[in-house]
């Protein structure tokens, strides 16, 4: 387990692949017309949803590269907190979506961004993995 959070991890390309099927995951869910979406009766669900679709961004972009400097922590988080203002002033541009732009999917997607950072560090700090190469 250690490799995986490893600067030197065999696993790079396979992350990367998954990193890539996720986030093409948030653009098809975030994107898909509100008609389309069940409902469900889950307070705040679309909050969750918000929070794990970027926290899974952000720890999957981090295994496709596991170097821990700060530079590169704080990259993927603004990566994800553009990513999520994107997507939201899209939602609200694209009206025939039936989507809308809001504020706390956006305050969300950061929070689940810095989760995502948060759970890769703690993952590579408890199995010992080193920050650099």
């Amino acid at each position: 387990m250690k490799r995986i959070f490893s600067p030197d991890s065999p696993y790079t390309k396979r992350a990367r692949f998954l990193a890539v099927l996720w986030t093409l995951l948030i653009f098809i869910g975030c994107f898909t017309p509100g008609k389309d979406i069940p409902k469900v009766d889950v307070p705040l669900i679309d909050k969750w949803v918000h929070l794990v679709l970027f926290g899974g961004f952000t720890f999957l972009w981090l295994c496709s590269r596991p170097v821990r400097t700060a530079k590169s922590l704080i990259g993927i988080f603004l990566i994800a907190v553009a990513l999520g203002s994107f997507i939201e002033v899209m939602q609200g541009i694209l009206s025939f979506l039936g989507r809308s732009m809001e504020l706390m999917d956006a305050v969300a997607d950061s929070v689940g961004g810095a989760l995502g950072i948060g759970l890769f560090c703690l993952c590579a700090y408890l199995t010992g993995a080193p920050a650099k190469k």
